[in-house]
């Protein structure tokens, strides 16, 4: 029998839903949160790396704030959320904390992913807790963002959060079982799938609407993420949350709910992704070291191998690579921008601070961010 594609990552997303994390709106459900705590705390011991994308936080306020039907005013919307961030934050904190684990909330909008900058101090942020053994709780920043309250919903954000940080598998907690040919509700001879490809347009037309009247998202919503996804490489599972220690089991390889496969391998979607779709913003001539390091040996660009930097960029633009030919060689998301390019160039990565004043990165270009072309 084949083994869940949760078996063999290293790194996992995990969203759990508004009707799980509330008990369906009567208030956040601390025995469910201290049972996925527990459980992701025993997968943190086998070395592996794990984000929590938790909804919630709109459901408490209202839970709160005596409300009993979700408000549509974005206003109201705002204020729930601010009400609830505050016990939602609070109850993994207190989750956690048997186990020996820190917990550090983040919340992001769109706009931060979709802003290179922005993207990029979420991208070093995050990778740095995991580096500290951090579990970084993640939610939608409702309080402030209409946009995010309009449209958004935590299944798409777990998805970004995956592309993100590059993880291995997208996990969906839903208070269903899995993804089935129909509405079960509405259709009692929807079968379950067991598993499919991510981006089969048949299961967008399968997936219903939305699922309770406390959360925003269903099951097209959760379809479509894994989609999403699946641009990077990463597989998603669908599963109930409230299955018997169901990341436990996730993560020991039993195949629970739904497993949405990624056609194509997490590195290859990421740097076809670079050389294809995206302009260059600038160029960077290499010395022959620097070229030999990034086409021979799949190193980091060092601002030490730099000869030139060439037109103006922003930090977490696309730059491209050349030798002094003029051929190019690679292109990658920059860590600096023109301007402090120019200035660290040539320079040991250990003078990067001295000379600017502080360090975003000892690298201008990260192997993970660079494709050779």
């Amino acid at each position: 029998m084949k083994r869940s594609v949760v078996a063999d990552a290293r790194r996992i997303v995990v969203k759990v839903g508004s009707s799980l994390v509330t008990n369906e709106g009567r208030g956040i459900d601390h025995e469910a949160v201290l049972r996925w705590a527990t459980e992701i705390a025993h997968i943190k011991k086998t070395g592996r790396e794990v984000v929590l994308v938790s909804s919630g936080a709109i459901a408490e306020g209202m839970k709160r704030l005596g409300w009993t039907t979700r408000p549509s005013a974005i206003p109201e919307l705002q204020a729930a959320a601010a009400v609830g961030q505050m016990g939602l934050a609070h109850a993994y904190e207190t989750a956690f904390a048997p186990s020996g684990l820190r917990t550090a909330q983040i919340l992001l909008t769109h706009e931060d992913l979709s802003d290179r900058r922005r993207y990029l101090n979420a991208r070093s942020t995050l990778r740095t807790l995991l580096a500290l053994d951090v579990i970084p709780i993640i939610n939608e920043n409702d309080t402030v963002t209409t946009e995010e309250i309009k449209v958004g919903d935590n299944d798409t954000l777990g998805a970004l959060v995956t592309n993100l940080i590059e993880a291995d598998v997208l996990i969906l907690l839903t208070d269903q079982i899995g993804l089935f040919t129909a509405d079960p509700r509405r259709h009692p001879d929807a079968k379950p799938i067991e598993e499919a490809q991510a981006g089969d347009p048949t299961l967008e037309a399968m997936a219903g609407g939305a699922g309770s009247s406390i959360g925003k998202g269903g099951m097209l919503t959760k379809v479509l993420a894994a989609k999403r996804a699946a641009r990077s490489g990463a597989s998603t599972v669908i599963a109930s949350g409230r299955e018997k220690d169901v990341l436990t089991r996730l993560a020991q390889g039993e195949r629970i709910g739904t497993q949405l496969i990624a056609e194509t391998a997490t590195l290859l979607a990421r740097k076809q992704w670079l050389a294809d779709h995206l302009q260059l913003a600038g160029k960077l001539i290499l010395d022959k070291g620097a070229v030999k390091a990034l086409t021979g040996e799949g190193k980091s660009l060092l601002a030490i191998g730099v000869i030139r930097v060439e037109g103006e960029f922003d930090r977490g633009e696309v730059v491209g690579c050349y030798d002094e030919t003029g051929k190019e060689l690679a292109r990658g998301l920059i860590n600096y921008n023109a301007a402090d390019a120019r200035r660290i160039l040539r320079q040991p990565s250990s003078q990067i601070a001295a000379i600017l004043g502080h360090m975003e990165e000892p690298e201008l270009i990260h192997r993970d961010n660079l494709v050779v072309v």
